[in-house]
């Protein structure tokens, strides 16, 4: 109600005569218009902050949902990475898979052997530690490989059954391990297909055992004894990273 009383002032000003109009002066009018303007000016600063106000929080509430759905982004981006890693390691282990096996069909047929006792359970020890591998069961892998050596001492598989050992082995963070079943290829099949990627894992043990001098001397052998090789190219790759 007091804010209505300037208003209901001037009314009651414009609503009388000239005689009685007198009777609340100059100055009286003068104050109530200025208190009229005084309260719509505190009205209008007071709306103009209620909106500014408004619009900050809209603004704020804008910032905060861009920044949500860039780190939603950034979620799915690592996720697919994550994804994308795990199936070059499974594509990379089928892949060598591959190429042990087509070394080692060759030299079977190129090269007499004595039939194994039981071919089927050879075969099968040999895909089960190499499944295991694959799924990332490394210790499961490593006994597998190692049961298969000591089962058929006399397979022709037994060049691919050490290095896959050294790898189930390196992975299983088992570094020396690693390194004999590696020294082992090298030193018992140094000219097998298999002996550049054994030396790779060598080189790979060398460096987890924190020996980097060893392991850039073992990526040098690498490509001067098997310059054609893909694990050649893996070594001149690391080496040409260490250079300044």
């Amino acid at each position: 109600m007091k804010r209505l009383l300037p208003l209901t002032l001037l009314l009651a000003l414009s609503s009388v005569g000239p005689a009685q109009a007198g009777l609340f002066g100059d100055d009286e009018a003068r104050r109530a218009i200025i208190e009229l303007r005084s309260e719509s000016n505190s009205r209008l600063e007071r709306l103009e902050a209620s909106s500014r106000g408004q619009l900050e929080l809209a603004n704020q509430n804008e910032l905060l949902k861009a920044e949500i759905s860039k780190l939603h982004g950034q979620i799915e981006v690592l996720l697919h990475e994550m994804e994308s890693l795990k199936q070059r390691q499974r594509d990379f282990y089928v892949d060598l898979d591959n190429r042990v096996r087509q070394i080692e069909s060759s030299r079977t047929a190129s090269v007499p052997t004595t039939p194994p006792a039981d071919p089927a359970a050879e075969s099968a020890a040999y895909e089960t530690a190499l499944n295991l591998l694959k799924e990332a069961k490394y210790k499961d892998a490593l006994t597998g490989f190692e049961q298969f050596i000591n089962q058929h001492p006399r397979s022709s598989l037994l060049p691919g059954a050490h290095f896959w050992a050294g790898n189930a082995a390196l992975q299983a963070k088992e570094v020396a391990t690693a390194s004999n079943y590696f020294n082992a290829v090298l030193t018992n099949w140094p000219r097998d297909p298999v002996a550049p990627d054994a030396l790779l894992g060598l080189a790979n043990s060398q460096q987890a055992l924190g020996d980097a001098k060893s392991s850039q001397e073992t990526l040098k052998k690498i490509v001067e004894r098997f310059p054609e090789s893909s694990a050649a190219t893996a070594a001149k790759q690391r080496l040409a990273k260490k250079k300044p």
